[in-house]
């Protein structure tokens, strides 16, 4: 028999709760933005996907409205930073509740590099960096989902494989689970994809 939980009759905090228990692994968005008065701006979102590849979209969902969303809006660009397995205590020490005129990179010790076709930098010592221009805010409830058309996508030249594409094993993704509990890289199997029955 299982324990149900109607929608109806659970708290906002308790929904989040029992959603990122859920829905496990997430990938983690390490949104890099500028404000207008030129402030860099870094923080981690555990709700991001690829949203479309014709046009390249990825998307990144911010709970309430943050400094991040802020930014986007008035700027219209971003960058999604890999996380990566060695920067947890450095992506984890950016989800603080900093001023909006504090600059991430500086407060937790990364590096901001020169993005190629975007202001926002990039985050150095992350593997992949996607630069995005904003292609749509959706306001869902408290939530909102910020969609970025994909202007470029940077790779540290030790993480390609030989066919050219991100090597899993070098890029070391983080994920997010529930509670306060982070996902290592996992195991991974090779399994091709089958023809038609």
């Amino acid at each position: 028999m299982r324990t149900v939980f109607p929608a109806d009759e659970v708290s906002t905090n308790r929904m989040y709760a029992l959603l990122t228990a859920s829905v496990v692994p997430r990938p983690i968005a390490w949104v890099s933005t500028c404000a207008v008065d030129g402030t860099a701006n870094l923080a981690p979102y555990s709700f991001f996907t690829v949203a479309s590849v014709s046009p390249a979209v990825v998307q990144f969902t911010s709970v309430t409205r943050k400094d991040s969303l802020r930014n986007i809006e008035a700027t219209g660009e971003f960058v999604v930073n890999l996380a990566s397995a060695p920067l947890i205590d450095r992506v984890n020490a950016t989800s603080a509740l900093f001023p909006s005129d504090v600059d991430e990179f500086a407060a937790v010790g990364l590096t901001a590099e020169p993005s190629s076709l975007v202001v926002p930098p990039r985050v150095a010592e992350s593997p992949v960096a996607i630069e995005c221009g904003l292609h749509r805010v959706i306001e869902v409830g408290n939530s909102f989902v910020v969609m970025g058309e994909v202007r470029a996508i940077a790779v540290r030249p030790e993480c390609l494989a030989e066919d050219g594409l991100p090597e899993f094993a070098a890029i070391a993704p983080l994920s997010r689970l529930g509670r306060t509990e982070w996902g290592l890289p996992p195991q991974v199997r090779v399994l091709e994809r089958p023809g038609q029955p």
